[in-house]
């Protein structure tokens, strides 16, 4: 069993965090990652907040062990009411991803609520830790999703040098499996933050062609775009990236973009394998580079235990080659 600051102030088994990841990370695959040992996250973006409590209560009958809630604190809406309720259903952590939610960190930790703040570079680290943040996720650009443009293995090791001592660091892009695990500890990080990997999962939610996709991709299948969001985020290259690549002067800021590509038809996050009229070649698939090593649909408890089982031994090997 691998014990870092992450495991015990998350108060779980092992230092695998399930990303929270919208219109994927809902409560079959979060319980099912918690229940394993890991973290599960929920990835309440894409729900209301309705949605977003049924699904807390809803992961109570699969697990009794801490999860969390994963919202875009730049996006639309009340945050605070949102805060309020995942205190209320029983999260133990807060995530927020595209910025530091100064407003609710104090109200997090007035519920005994963690507070993780996602960040690309060392300095929207500094300003988490300062802020009151409890653990940071350094997430590389290898990343699927909303990422930035630094490296995990450049970023991972300036974060830990600027706040790990101070706060745990979680490790995230480009993770697919325990090697991934045992270099982000070398690297100093306390755990991995992992998205792509558990999208290929039978308890994860995706639409049609979503799954098989990633299956089938290589390394060198995702880009950047700003196409869905109006966000810099990386997906699956196709048809509609390359549009948006060809006519970058048509984009227009998050929200608007990421309405537009409801609008087009291209964007069906949140829904699942019965929504109708999804074209692979124009859908939003968020995926990260490590998507070449995923080969198959693996159950995701068993991933959380493959990932400790890899890692530990990756960390053995390294061990043993100490004269």
């Amino acid at each position: 069993m691998l014990r870092t600051r992450l495991t015990e102030i998350l108060e779980v088994d092992h230092p695998v965090m399930l990303a929270g990841m919208g219109g994927v990370s809902y409560h079959e695959l979060v319980g099912a990652v918690s229940e394993a040992g890991g973290f599960g996250t929920f990835g309440a973006s894409t729900m209301n907040i309705e949605r977003m409590e049924s699904e807390m209560e809803a992961v109570k009958a699969i697990t009794s062990k801490p999860w969390g809630v994963d919202l875009l604190t730049a996006a639309p809406g009340d945050m605070e009411a949102q805060v309020r309720s995942l205190i209320a259903h029983g999260a133990r952590v807060f995530v927020a991803g595209l910025g530091v939610p100064r407003d609710v960190v104090d109200l997090c930790h007035q519920h005994n609520v963690l507070v993780v703040s996602m960040c690309g570079k060392v300095r929207h680290a500094i300003a988490a830790e300062a802020a009151g943040c409890d653990i940071v996720v350094a997430q590389g650009t290898e990343a699927g999703g909303h990422t930035g443009q630094i490296a995990t293995m450049a970023l991972v090791p300036q974060v830990v040098d600027a706040v790990g001592d101070k706060i745990p660091v979680v490790a995230a892009g480009g993770i697919v499996d325990g090697r991934g695990l045992a270099a982000a500890l070398a690297l100093g990080a306390d755990g991995v933050w992992v998205g792509t990997r558990f999208i290929a999962t039978p308890e994860a939610q995706a639409v049609t062609g979503y799954k098989d996709t990633l299956v089938g991709l290589g390394e060198d299948g995702t880009t950047i775009s700003r196409g869905y969001t109006g966000k810099t985020c990386r997906v699956v290259a196709n048809s509609y990236t390359r549009h948006w690549e060809e006519n970058p002067g048509e984009l227009q800021p998050f929200p608007m973009q990421f309405l537009r590509s409801m609008e087009d038809g291209v964007n069906h996050l949140g829904l699942g394998a019965d929504a109708p009229d999804i074209d692979p070649d124009r859908e939003f698939f968020p995926a990260g580079q490590g998507v070449g090593a995923i080969t198959s649909l693996i159950p995701a408890g068993e991933l959380v235990e493959r990932f400790v089982a890899e890692a530990e031994q990756m960390l053995g090997r390294m061990g043993s080659m100490r004269s």
